[in-house]
């Protein structure tokens, strides 16, 4: 899929397109950014291409909690509206310091599913100058895919990756037993979403077996149960209504897709996946490097998970390890975790502190040539 470049208006670069040659865009030190505004968080990375992945430049994360009351109302409020703006407004303040040449800007769950949606997205061009791209599922699976690839292990025959947002959960699950291992990580990141086919797949190629977004995030499932007082109780019910909505997911229907499978791997893109992992270390302070790439077990996730449930809501927000932003949504999250480990047990976890905009940024990077790999 050819990524679209916005920039604000106001801030085009000087030479455009079709104006003479340039230089390899490795050499040349232009910029590129990407920008995820979902139901819960507005988060952008601006970065530079280094060899075959890139080096971060600035980044800005907000919690802008954009869906707030959604479930309900089925539109997006005004404070949320105004509490996400303001953040747009510091995102676009940044992109033209920097003089950002290449930025795709995307919208998910919130705005598609609000009815509201668009006329918000025209408010935010407006007032920040910023375009934002209303992406479907699948290419919003597709990149959380592609940020994922470099944690596919050459033993796995079979990977599910997931990304859990605010507002839904995507779920991808892809056969590799036909590639050989030195392979996979590069087939996985030339996977295409869109023309799954889930009968035969040419020789040598991964291929999707399945894929579905489930309208159920860290943010819409708590405020579905967000009435029930006993924690327990509400706990129980959100992994009850979230498997319930995997009933069109075929390896769900057809659980027998691992048996004689040597090889499973799930590999989870999400802030419970990462908060998670950093209450198994006992971080104080969030670290990404010593999270990104971590393999949890299954017993390792169910004992955190445990941990999590006993403290009650007011252990959690005193908890460094869960912070208070996360604190109200991981249980809500570890109800969407603890069901899919339930579903389909595996003894390695993946946790991938990447996701949209990782993905956004290597996609377009190689779209222009500007990652150099190991060949070159």
């Amino acid at each position: 899929m050819a990524q679209r470049t916005h920039v604000p208006a106001q801030e085009k670069p000087k030479q455009a397109r079709g104006c003479g040659p340039r230089p390899p865009a490795q050499a040349s030190g232009e910029l590129y950014a990407a920008l995820d505004l979902g139901t819960n968080s507005c988060r952008m990375l601006i970065a530079a291409p280094n060899g075959a992945q890139f080096r971060i430049v600035d980044a800005f994360a907000k919690s802008v909690r954009l869906g707030a009351d959604l479930e309900r109302t089925g539109h997006l409020s005004r404070p949320s509206i105004e509490r996400t703006i303001r953040a747009l407004q510091v995102c676009a303040s940044k992109l033209r310091k920097l003089e950002v040449q290449h930025a795709r800007l995307v919208a998910t769950e919130a705005c598609r599913r609000a009815l509201n949606g668009k006329s918000f997205l025209a408010q935010v061009k407006k007032r920040t100058g910023l375009q934002l791209e209303l992406i479907r599922p699948e290419e919003e699976a597709r990149l959380a895919v592609i940020s994922c690839a470099p944690l596919v292990s050459v033993e796995s025959e079979h990977v599910m990756v997931f990304d859990i947002g605010g507002g839904s959960t995507e779920l991808v699950w892809i056969d590799l037993t036909g590639v050989p291992g030195a392979e996979r990580v590069e087939a996985v990141m030339r996977l295409d979403i869109r023309n799954r086919v889930r009968n035969g797949h040419a020789p040598g190629q991964a291929r999707i077996v399945d894929f579905i977004s489930v309208p159920l995030g860290v943010a819409t499932l708590h405020e579905r149960f967000d009435d029930v007082e006993d924690e327990s109780a509400r706990f129980a019910l959100m992994s009850w209504y979230f498997e319930e909505h995997l009933a069109k997911f075929a390896p769900y229907v057809d659980l027998d897709v691992l048996e004689g499978v040597s090889g499973f791997q799930m590999i989870g893109t999400s802030g419970t996946v990462t908060t998670v992992a950093s209450a198994h270390l006992g971080l104080r302070r969030y670290d990404r490097k010593k999270v990104d790439g971590l393999t949890l077990t299954e017993r390792q996730i169910e004992k955190v998970i445990g941990r999590l449930m006993a403290l009650g809501p007011e252990g959690r927000r005193s908890d460094p390890s869960i912070g208070k932003d996360r604190a109200e949504l991981i249980v809500s999250g570890a109800a969407i975790l603890q069901t899919l480990l339930r579903i389909w047990p595996t003894d390695r976890l993946g946790v991938a502190d990447r996701g949209l905009r990782e993905g956004m940024l290597l996609s377009m990077m190689s779209g222009r040539g500007a990652l150099h790999t190991r060949g070159e």
